[in-house]
Order: structure tokens, then C-alpha cells, then sequence
């Protein structure tokens, strides 16, 4: 066996709320054969298997009683490339920021508004991580998992994951798929997102009438590392609320009531309304109880001052979904997975 399992490790530096809690037993994958090793271990043991990749989407209130497994796999290739369409492959554990450089580094682009998003490729798909009119749908092109019921491969197509906001078929069944990598669509040719207006703005100031993906990819970086905390030095994991979809007639009625709503139509017919809005306009925005908190510049953003448990950061949480809902009659969707 060369899975190699330690017994009662704290979390801490595993997620990036730096929640300290332990699992019972802890290893990490380096390749295929690891986690079928885990999943052989598991069955044998009847323990859980909890799989993570850079714990940024996790908000930890107990110990874990199962087997923890990281996905710690690396690797990054190139399966096809005609002059100017291109698709890559890269392994689950592969870190998801240094993965969007090393692709612009190579002239392909697609994901630089995905720019400065923490966690690993593997975990990717099971949000559909989105951020300025860029979605993972949306440069998709096919992922590998492991069926834990019966050991065998499976290729997934844009279809079969079932995407939508914030969503996947993976998260429903977290249970059922071990995604092992995943292939993205990109290009040489640039069709750059430029719809959101921070982005517009933030190229603007900085004189680029004419930008690469690169430079789009950069006045990202630094548009949010002004508006949310750096996870190495305060516990958080980035946006903890979905933005709300609501019908429009209901929309409408808000904007009536608060006319400073931010709120963006949908092809559907539905309205997003701005969870942060929502949030600051009920008073949140820089509260603070012991050491769980909602960051000062960002109202989406709930933080760990210290030695914030994740219990204390979900009571934290559901006041803030409770006042919402009372306030505005809209439901706030919390975006970690809960353990």
C-alpha cells in the first residue's frame, strides 16, 4: 500500500477558514492508484471518505470522522491544437490560479477572468466557479471522475455535469464521483469579457484601451485582492452567498422600496439580485462577534479572526440568512459545503 494514512490530523491548514478541527484519518492522492487505494481502505474499514482539494470551499464544524483525502495529484497536458483552438488537460490537485497563469503564460485564453479564484482544478467543475460573466461552462470541454461504487472511469461531456449557477451534478452526488482531471477549451484568438464594469473601469484607469487576456487577467488580480481578505492571513472562503435569483415582478417590487438595488436581468427571465447589496443594506458589513465576522470591504465575505470555530461562523451565517429573508423576503443559498 503506498497510500500513506495518518490518524487524527488537525484540518487547520487544509481549509482556508483555518477552522481547527480533525479527521480520524488523513492521507493525500498523488495519483489514480492512491484513491483507489482509499476507496479499497473505506470499504474495507466501512469508514466515509470525505475527498477536498484546497479546502477553500469548506466551512468545517466538527470533526471529521472519516477518512480525509486530498487531492494532491499534478500534471498539466496538451491534447489538441489546430493554430488557434487548443484543449488541456489538468490533474484535480493542480492549484487553480497558478494553472490560469501557466495557460496565459502559453497564449491561450478563456480563464483569465477566473483569475485569483483559491482552490484546485478539481474542485472547479463542482462549483461551475464563475466570476465576471466567465463561468467553468463556459470554456468546459470534458472531465474524468471515478465512480467510488464500482471503480471504473467515466468521461463526463458539458451536458452530462449539469451545470448551473454555482452548480453541478458533482455537488449533488459529492458521494458518488472522485473527479480525477479535467480538459478545458481555449484559444489563441482573444474574445475577451469585458461586460463587467469594474473590469472596464479598472483597464480604463489604468490607460489599456486595447487589452490582452493577460492584462484583463491582471486587473482582476488586483481588483480583488483590494476587495477580499487574503485566506493566508484571514480565515475565509471568498463569497459565502450565491447571489439570489428571483422573479421579476418581485424584482421590481424591491427596486420600488430601494431604488439603490443591484440587480442583473437573466435570459431567463429572472432577475440576480447582489447578495453583498442585500447584506450591507441590512448593517452587516464589518460585524463582528468574538472572531467570526463579515469583512469590512466585502459584505459577501464571512471571516475568521483567529480562533472563530466553524460552528460560531454557521450561527453567523444563518442570522444574516434569517435578517435577510425578514427583511427583503429573499433566501440567501450559502455557497461552502458544510461538514
Amino acid at each position: 500500500m503506498t497510500l500513506q494514512l495518518q490518524a487524527g490530523v488537525s484540518l487547520k491548514p487544509y481549509n482556508s477558514f483555518g477552522v481547527d478541527v480533525r479527521a480520524q484519518w488523513f492521507a493525500e492522492a498523488h495519483d489514480d492508484d492512491d484513491v483507489r487505494e482509499a476507496l479499497a481502505y473505506v470499504a474495507e474499514h466501512r469508514l466515509p471518505l470525505l475527498v477536498i482539494g484546497g479546502g477553500s470551499n469548506l466551512l468545517l464544524t466538527a470533526d471529521i470522522q472519516a477518512l480525509v483525502l486530498r487531492m494532491a495529484t499534478r500534471g498539466i497536458r496538451l491534447l489538441h491544437d489546430d493554430g488557434v483552438n487548443v484543449v488541456i488537460e489538468a490533474e484535480a490537485g493542480e492549484p487553480w490560479h497558478p494553472f490560469v497563469l501557466s495557460t496565459l503564460a502559453q497564449g491561450w485564453s478563456g480563464l483569465e477572468n477566473l483569475s485569483l479564484i483559491p482552490g484546485t482544478v478539481g474542485a472547479a467543475p463542482m462549483q461551475n466557479i464563475g466570476a465576471y460573466g466567465v463561468e467553468i461552462k463556459d470554456v468546459f470541454a470534458g472531465l474524468t471522475a471515478l465512480d467510488r461504487e464500482t471503480g471504473e472511469l467515466r468521461e463526463f461531456s458539458l451536458q452530462e455535469c449539469q451545470f448551473g449557477y454555482r452548480d453541478s451534478l458533482f455537488k449533488h452526488a459529492a458521494g458518488r464521483w472522485v473527479i480525477l482531471r479535467v480538459r478545458f477549451a481555449l484559444s489563441r484568438a482573444e474574445h475577451l469579457h469585458l461586460g463587467y464594469g469594474p473590469v472596464a473601469q479598472r483597464l480604463a484607469e489604468q490607460g489599456i484601451s486595447q487589452p490582452t487576456a493577460g492584462d484583463v487577467s491582471r486587473a482582476i488580480c488586483s481588483i480583488r485582492n483590494e476587495k477580499l481578505p487574503d485566506p493566508a492571513v484571514l480565515g475565509n472562503a471568498g463569497s459565502f452567498f450565491k447571489n439570489p435569483l428571483v422573479p421579476a415582478a418581485q424584482a421590481a417590487e424591491l427596486k420600488q422600496v430601494h431604488p439603490g438595488l443591484v440587480s442583473y436581468p437573466q435570459p431567463d427571465g429572472q432577475v440576480k439580485l447582489a447578495a453583498g447589496w442585500l447584506i450591507e443594506a441590512a448593517g452587516w458589513k464589518g460585524f463582528r462577534e468574538e472572531d467570526a465576522g463579515v469583512h469590512r470591504l466585502q459584505s459577501l465575505v464571512l471571516v475568521n479572526y483567529g480562533t472563530a470555530s466553524g460552528q460560531q461562523l454557521l450561527a453567523l451565517a444563518r442570522r444574516i440568512q434569517a435578517d435577510i429573508l425578514q427583511r427583503f423576503s429573499v433566501a440567501l443559498e450559502m455557497e461552502p459545503n458544510l461538514y
